[in-house]
């Protein structure tokens, strides 16, 4: 039988031939002839005994029956592939389904590697690591960062010119760190440019590409894309994104984004990525200011779509939300009731096959992006491609982003206007109080935090095609923190004990203009921090909680896929979390930048009931451990209240402020977040 792992070595190189050497360990497959591309059929065996020489495993490749490849073969090698086409979704979901249905891994590994060299690289890399993720034969996998299989889609392209250079003259054990440039996309004269740091952050673009992947939009096995509250983790994922982009706003002195509420108006923000396709050896193109977008017509893509139709797509959702439900295309009512009506509404936006009518409400979040990044080229008549905004791994680099998703939330934020209040009751653990809380860095200043910059290295070499082997690393600036702690103080009145679900929340006090913000504007701004479970004793309780606990994000180590690092025992429980976890914030993004004075913030903290929130259910090797943004694999949402609880609805009636919001149950306490302008250099 096939070592799964080989599986892992179709990802390096990807432009390189199959028969090419791959892994820290050299290593070659040995194919049947008929495997080869035309190209070097009828020379391989000069190329490969000229390989052979240092190879130190080989792979046996088995020659079975292909299944037919005809439609992921449709799309160009050389032609960018994306998620929010609908055209690439269909192929990308039919070779989906041929990886899922190989009844084993010697023959998924065989039809892996005829369709590597002839298939589009990033259509392979994206069907293989979903397969990857969900065969059961698979999922104990390490899938590498897409950032070292694809570098060029997050590093300045400026760069790539070094690197080669240092990976031809230089040997392996004494090759040095190449720096990407802080800020190669713009200068200060334009205003957006001063948050590079979060929408250029690799961590912060590899999330999204990972969330992706989890979450796929279409697979011929509906398992693959039904999972529990998908839509709602849709709605909720992207709503927390524009909150800490909001945060980080604040945190450079800049206004609250505006939502792209008139389709019709320009978008005052260009974008000049300055980085180049690998895959299809162009520069991903600009947009210039002032940019509108117009009516597509690409028949290559096969998208006819005009603007007038994403507005009546948002007009039909937007009646479905006041009349209180959907129709489904056997024209039943699907009500968007409190429990499920958020879910509901997420995947028709979205929208995924999980929409309930895509005829009659559309594709309006995908179309968005994909008018948006056409929008320089609209009838394909310069032969341009998509810009960052048409790829899921490159998307929030781009201002645009902001404005899309504002508004898409904006949407949501409608249903959820429209959904009663949480009563005292519903927000109340009777007997609990909380009677203290300190958030403090060890050593440091209580209830202030700190942020600065940190450069780290990553290994580029999976994606480097066509240059001598071994590690070449880039050197990148990050925000970073200070790690702290949470000390809660809780009491107990009751005479057992008693279990809680800790949420944490941190959103600042004032708005733009230095005013107190309203309860109904600053649950909006509401970033979600942490979620544990507690065990409450009777009597006083001190619960300490460290940031790098937090369920929201990920070690540094998973985020860029160091993956042997830190690395558990071969075969145990904790080694499958391991492998799974590439999906979560990186944990170097938890709390915004702030500023150098300090931005003043409020910290938020309560204490529900867990016998009321729980799902019962084996957490154990499920990678839960960043549940809040991607949930958990194979099980249920480890949460029974709505995501963002408490701050999902409007606030009844009375409390106008957070302080008027508060039950016995909750805390807030004044919080300072201040920037150090200074760079550090991340210890390995």
């Amino acid at each position: 039988m096939a070592d799964p792992k080989n599986l892992l070595l179709l990802f390096e190189h990807p432009t390189e031939p199959i028969f090419m050497d791959k892994g820290k360990k050299v290593t070659v497959f040995d194919l049947p002839d008929n495997y080869l591309t035309d190209r070097y059929r009828p020379i391989s065996s000069e190329v490969q005994s000229r390989i052979a020489e240092k190879v130190e495993q080989r792979v046996p490749v088995r020659e079975i029956s292909i299944p037919d490849l005809r439609i992921p073969m449709s799309l160009g090698r050389d032609e960018q592939f994306s998620l929010f086409v609908p055209k690439h979704r269909r192929i990308a979901a039919r070779l989906i389904d041929i990886f899922m249905n190989l009844r084993s891994v010697d023959d998924l590994q065989s039809v892996a590697v005829y369709a590597r060299d002839r298939l589009n690289p990033v259509l392979f890399n994206y069907a293989l690591s979903v397969a990857l993720l969900h065969r059961p034969d698979t999922q104990g996998l390490d899938l590498p960062s897409f950032a070292q299989t694809f570098p060029d889609r997050f590093v300045d392209s400026q760069v790539f010119r070094e690197l080669r250079e240092e990976a031809f003259v230089v040997q392996p054990g004494s090759r040095m760190p190449i720096v990407i440039p802080r800020d190669y996309t713009a200068s200060d004269l334009e205003p957006e440019h001063r948050l590079w740091y979060f929408r250029e952050d690799l961590g912060i673009n590899l999330h999204h590409w990972h969330w992706h992947l989890v979450y796929p939009f279409e697979a011929a096995d509906r398992s693959i894309v039904n999972k529990d509250r998908r839509g709602e983790l849709f709605y909720y994922m992207h709503e927390q994104i524009i909150a800490r982009y909001n945060m980080e706003r604040f945190s450079n002195n800049l206004a609250r984004v505006l939502p792209f509420n008139n389709l019709r108006d320009p978008i005052a923000e260009g974008y000049f990525p300055k980085m180049d396709s690998l895959v299809a050896s162009r520069a991903w193109p600009p947009r210039f200011d002032n940019t509108r977008i117009n009516d597509l017509n690409r028949e290559q893509d096969q998208i006819n779509v005009e603007v007038g139709d994403l507005e009546r797509w948002r007009d039909r959702i937007y009646e479905a939300i006041h009349q209180g439900f959907v129709m489904d295309e056997r024209g039943q009512q699907v009500a968007l009731d409190e429990a499920t009506g958020i879910d509901t509404l997420g995947n028709l936006l979205e929208s995924s096959i999980l929409s309930p009518n895509r005829t009659l409400y559309g594709d309006l979040h995908n179309f968005g992006h994909v008018f948006i990044s056409y929008a320089h080229d609209t009838n394909n008549k310069h032969l341009e491609s998509f810009g960052v905004m048409g790829d899921s791994s490159t998307a929030m680099r781009d201002p645009a982003f902001y404005k899309w998703h504002a508004y898409i939330d904006r949407i949501f934020q409608e249903h959820k206007s429209r959904l009663p209040a949480y009563t005292d009751t519903q927000l109340n653990y009777a007997g609990i109080s909380i009677t203290g809380l300190q958030v403090a860095t060890n050593g440091g200043q209580p209830n202030v935090l700190n942020t600065f910059w940190q450069q780290s290295d990553m290994d580029l070499s999976r994606g480097f095609d066509f240059t001598p082997r071994g590690n070449v690393f880039a050197r990148f600036t990050h925000l970073t923190h200070t790690p702290f702690t949470y000390t809660i103080n809780v009491n107990n009145d009751g005479g057992a004990q008693r279990f809680g679900y800790m949420r944490i929340f941190i959103a600042p006090k004032n708005d733009e203009r230095g005013q107190p913000m309203l309860m109904r504007e600053q649950r909006l701004m509401m970033v979600e921090l942490d979620k544990f479970v507690v065990a409450l004793n009777p009597g006083p309780n001190t619960i300490r909680r460290r940031s790098t606990e937090s369920s929201v994000t990920i070690p540094f180590e998973r985020t860029f896929r160091n993956l042997d690092a830190n690395r558990p025992a071969a075969g145990t429980a904790e080694e499958l979390e391991f492998n799974f976890c590439g999906c979560g914030w990186p944990n170097h993004m938890l709390i915004p930048k702030g500023l150098p004075e300090g931005l003043r913030c409020d910290l938020f903290v309560m204490v529900s009931n867990y016998e009321n929130d729980r799902i019962d259910q084996e957490l154990v090797g499920r990678c839960s451990d960043a549940a809040s943004y991607c949930g958990v694999r194979d099980r249920r949402y480890p949460d029974r209240q709505s995501m963002g609880y408490p701050f999902d609805r409007l606030p009844r009636t009375g409390a106008d402020r957070l302080v008027n919001f508060l039950t016995p149950n909750m805390s807030i306490v004044d919080v300072s977040i201040r920037h150090d302008n200074t760079t550090t250099t991340r210890q390995a």
